[in-house]
């Protein structure tokens, strides 16, 4: 049974900084490209972040560019999403995803881990 399963979400003050992550299980890692959505009250999930199978390529929501990192780590089964420079437009419900073939997108996507809230605060 596959599970993604996010953590590090919170509370945090404009221009603060959190990393979150998300543990995945019973599929082949190196196969999947991972990647973060988010989605607040009354609108569409959105995308936000993906990185390659192998690590090597990532790609980022205009809105992220230059404050997210997105990284994995094969040995843990793990991918990260690291925000620095926050704003309160950030918060929003984070969901980790894994998609087997082609690129990762709403549509794509295989498996969905349950979300992690982040709120940032002005």
């Amino acid at each position: 049974q596959v599970q993604l399963v996010e953590s590090g979400g919170g509370l945090v003050q404009a221009g603060g900084s959190l990393r979150l992550s998300c543990a995945a299980s019973g599929l082949t890692f190196s196969t999947y490209v991972m990647g973060w959505f988010r989605q607040t009250p009354g609108k569409e999930r959105e995308f936000v972040a993906a990185v390659s199978r192998g690590g090597a390529s990532t790609n980022y929501a205009d809105s992220v560019k230059g404050r997210f990192t997105i990284s994995r780590d094969s040995a843990k089964t793990t991918v990260y999403l690291q925000m620095n420079s926050l704003k309160p437009e950030d918060t929003a419900v984070y969901y980790c995803a894994a998609a087997r073939y082609g690129s990762i997108t709403m549509t794509t996507a295989d498996y969905w881990g349950q979300g992690t809230q982040v709120t940032v605060s002005s």
